[in-house]
């Protein structure tokens, strides 16, 4: 008899379902479940982490009461695209460079809370998801966009299309396509700066 997954993993459109694949990042954003480890809510706080599955040997009982909901992410550049960034702790390297890249792009010193509060700004419309459309040719590797209503990875030469268990297919990248773009305004501005996000091996 097979066990119903937790509903705790995240798609590039940042909606939060009950899904097969685990993926290989996990996050949070929050205590967004209730005693029944049901999803009542789809965010708490501004902070929306990417986190390693393992660090120094920590174990947690997923989604268990009062304690943040443990989100999880086909891979990071999934997480940039439902609007996480890099945990200050357990990825503190990965955290360094993004808010190095972040301070290039914006010519200003920062902190994770002017990070956190930017990203907020860039990734929600109230409660819906803020999008928004550019020429495909200006967007850099690691940016999700959505065509057909489905999540697409820009990557090298090609377009991969997302699944919870991996990119399924590949096109080429048209050379000249308006698209929705679902990565964060300032996040896609990171990717153009250098950093250049983890990725399922299926990519």
């Amino acid at each position: 008899m097979s066990v119903m997954p937790l509903q705790n993993r995240v798609t590039p459109f940042g909606e939060i379902l009950r899904l097969e694949g685990r993926g290989l990042v996990m996050g949070n954003r929050g205590i967004l479940h209730d005693d029944a480890r049901r999803i009542v809510r789809y965010s708490q706080v501004r902070r929306w982490l990417t986190c390693r599955i393992a660090f120094r040997g920590r174990h947690r009982a997923i989604m268990r009461p009062h304690s943040y909901t443990e989100l999880f992410f086909l891979d990071e550049a999934t997480a940039f695209a439902a609007g996480h960034r890099p945990c200050a702790e357990c990825r503190y390297v990965d955290y360094q460079r993004f808010r190095a890249l972040w301070e290039n792009v914006n010519g200003v010193a920062t902190n994770a809370d002017a990070i956190d509060a930017k990203l907020h700004a860039d990734r929600l419309d109230r409660r819906t998801k803020r999008t928004y459309h550019t020429e495909l040719a200006t967007l850099p590797d690691g940016t999700s966009i959505a065509l057909g209503g489905a999540a697409w990875l820009v990557w090298d030469r090609e377009l991969l299309a997302w699944s919870d268990f991996g990119y399924t297919s590949r096109r080429p990248r048209p050379a000249q396509c308006d698209v929705e773009v679902l990565t964060p305004r300032s996040t896609v501005a990171v990717l153009s700066a250098g950093y250049r996000p983890g990725t399922h091996p299926s990519a």
